[in-house]
């Protein structure tokens, strides 16, 4: 977009108070601005690449975030120690966070983002509900007034009439959320939410508000200056959710018209007007699938989106550029009348996470990586090969946004580059989310927050291709097989050969995570292979792989051939090889244990909790009995499938 730009001067130097894939992106946008960067990083960051990329970087502390990143005052003496004069603070951690803003003024930095007085006002849900509502933008029917009690609550919600989405007043990102459909079970409902709320945010503070079915999720990208200038950027569509967390982003709606547009644009525009915006900023909307027109404000986010690079791609404009000139002092220099939508933009979030087990967080080193670029074709990432992926932040590891002249063929580059997206070392949703992209409901368009949940099951294939394990099998095989150089005893070949016969079937064991060990036979033939890649030919059929060490990849997918000893394995006896073993499902931390060694426990008690990337897994007892092992305690950090307990169950101490 041509646009005349104001004289006044950018910062000299910004810390990035943040890391990931946001910390790399500001870093992108501040060295084409000739503006010095500062990383600041845990000690479990201390290698990534968001501090490589930077001009210099600031160790802020170990590596729990609340010892690093979340210490606003590691992050100003950051900031005084490197001379920066402006923090940019990405999302999540603290670009939300009223105290971390005026904690930046008061010590004469810029905080890149809109005043601390916005962030607390629209941090407030209901607050923010009724001060939109007060300049006249149109909100969910739903309760009125704070701290309501539990009869006050279920009195709104019956006035409303079921369905009621139960809500924290100071949550984000789904935490705590409730869709209640029956009010005979509202008050366990919402002595829950009551729970889940005080436990996330520190306030139990509830609203309630009536559920849409079929709803969709639009958002309006909002732009605002010091001096009163406040446009929008169109919309985007985030219906494509799971457990209330968007994982398909695009721009613009096929849902919206011009009209329909341009009005929940001037909304969002009085909505920020409303709480004094500056910067950039975005106004949530849910909207009924069945009539566009009737939508209804839910939130406003005071920072930067996840989703933001399918705006920039449709109108040319770089918000994280524009976030710092705004900030600097500068005046838009454009109107409403001359921001244009061209194109199609859309986005998949790539997150450490293994759909074959239920999404549970996954986490490990990344040993190859290949993140698709080219023609209407960018990927946002913290990556690098040797990344390590644990368990102490967010899943989220990329973006990859595809852009075309219209949807379908966005639509289409997305797919093609989440097939050609590796991260081996590190289970992903990529493959996932490429099949999702090509449902038939997403090709037309007809989506809702729903979709997704609904669909799952025929989106996720936790079966392990025959292919895959001849290929493990196969590489074995060539991996075992001596160098053809001289003399070779046939002894040391694993060929099969015996005496007075055909050669035997060479078989290897082998186990994917979640799934049962598995014998394969060296079949097929290895037609070639390179550092990185192989090509088999097996039942006719040729096929081709993306590896690195014993992982294989192809299309997104990608699967952990571990090396397995049925002899080591029965010698551990029948505990640790069948259903009374208690394995950590993902990578984490145990956070709590609620049994000892000798404990008797009922069927499903829990026994253990373990945390990772912000999301809780309760280990419960498979059955009746007593815990015979118990090898963890709270603070300890176990690896994917580490054995935490043993149940015998209770048959077994009385035969």
């Amino acid at each position: 977009m041509s646009m005349s730009l104001s004289e006044t001067a950018l910062f000299d130097t910004v810390l990035v108070a943040n890391r990931g894939e946001i910390a790399v992106r500001v870093i992108r946008t501040l060295r084409a601005l000739g503006v010095r960067s500062v990383a600041v990083y845990s000690d479990a960051d201390a290698e990534a690449r968001h501090v490589r990329e930077a001009d210099t970087a600031v160790r802020i502390g170990p590596p729990a975030a609340s010892e690093s990143y979340l210490r606003v005052d590691a992050l100003i003496e950051a900031a005084r120690r490197t001379g920066a004069q402006a923090v940019h603070p990405g999302y999540g951690f603290l670009a939300e966070n009223a105290g971390f803003a005026q904690a930046c003024a008061d010590a004469g930095l810029v905080f890149i983002g809109p005043p601390a007085s916005a962030i607390d006002l629209m941090g407030d849900k209901i607050r923010a509900k009724e001060t939109v509502k007060a300049a006249g933008v149109p909100v969910v029917p739903g309760s009125s007034g704070s701290g309501l009690t539990d009869a006050q609550l279920a009195d709104a919600a019956r006035e409303i009439g079921m369905p009621v989405l139960l809500k924290p007043s100071a949550g984000g990102g789904g935490k705590g959320m409730r869709l209640v459909r029956d009010a005979a079970v509202l008050n366990d409902e919402i002595a829950a939410a009551r729970r889940e709320a005080r436990s996330s945010f520190g306030d139990d503070t509830l609203l309630v508000e009536r559920w849409v079915d079929r709803p969709r999720h639009i958002e309006i990208q909002v732009l605002a200056d010091g001096h009163g200038n406040v446009v929008h950027l169109g919309e985007r569509e985030c219906s494509l959710q799971r457990r209330h967390q968007k994982v398909i982003e695009e721009a613009p709606s096929v849902l919206l018209d011009e009209k329909t547009r341009a009005a929940m644009g001037e909304a969002a525009v009085q909505a920020a007007r409303s709480c004094g915006y500056s910067g950039a900023g975005t106004v949530e909307f849910i909207v009924p699938g069945g009539d566009p027109s009737s939508y209804y404000f839910m939130e406003m986010n005071t920072r930067l989106q996840v989703e933001h690079p399918v705006t920039e791609l449709i109108t040319g404009i770089d918000l994280v550029e524009w976030q710092l000139r705004v900030a600097s002092g500068e005046q838009l220099p454009f109107a409403q009348e001359d921001i244009t939508l061209t194109g199609h933009a859309v986005e998949a979030r790539i997150c450490a996470e293994d759909p074959a087990r239920g999404f549970l967080p996954s986490g490990g080193t990344v040993l190859a990586l290949h993140e698709p670029s080219g023609d209407g074709v960018r990927t946002d990432s913290g990556l690098s090969e040797g990344t390590e992926v644990g368990s102490l932040y967010d899943p989220m590891l990329s973006k990859v946004i595809a852009y075309g002249p219209d949807r379908a063929s966005a639509l289409r580059k997305l797919r093609a580059a989440l097939a050609d997206t590796v991260t081996l070392g590190v289970q992903t949703n990529a493959g996932f989310l490429r099949r999702l992209l090509a449902h038939p409901d997403v090709v037309s368009g007809e989506l809702d927050t729903g979709l997704v949940e609904r669909e799952v099951d025929g989106l996720v294939d936790a079966s392990v291709p025959d292919e895959v394990y001849a290929a493990g099998a196969l590489l074995r095989q060539a991996d075992l097989e001596p160098a053809r150089e001289g003399w070779t005893n046939p002894f040391d070949v694993p060929s099969g050969w015996r005496m007075g016969g055909s050669p035997a079937p060479v078989t290897h064991h082998m186990k994917v995570p979640g799934q049962d060990p598995v014998a394969v036979s060296a079949q097929g033939r290895l037609l070639s292979r390179t550092q990185d890649r192989l090509t088999l030919e097996l039942d006719g059929m040729t096929h081709t792989f993306t590896y690195a060490e014993d992982w294989l990849g192809r299309d997104g997918d990608s699967w952990h051939l571990q090396a397995h000893d049925p002899v080591a394995a029965s010698l551990t006896g029948s505990a640790h090889a069948g259903a009374d073993t208690l394995a950590a499902p993902m990578p984490g931390t145990v956070t709590v244990v609620k049994a000892a060694v000798g404990d008797k426990v009922a069927a499903g008690q829990s026994l253990l909790v373990v945390e990772a990337m912000k999301m809780e897994h309760v280990i419960a007892a498979p059955h009746a009995g007593t815990v015979t092992e118990l090898d963890v305690t709270p603070g300890a950090t176990v690896a994917m499938d580490q054995i935490l307990a043993v149940v015998t169950p209770a048959e077994e101490e009385t035969s």
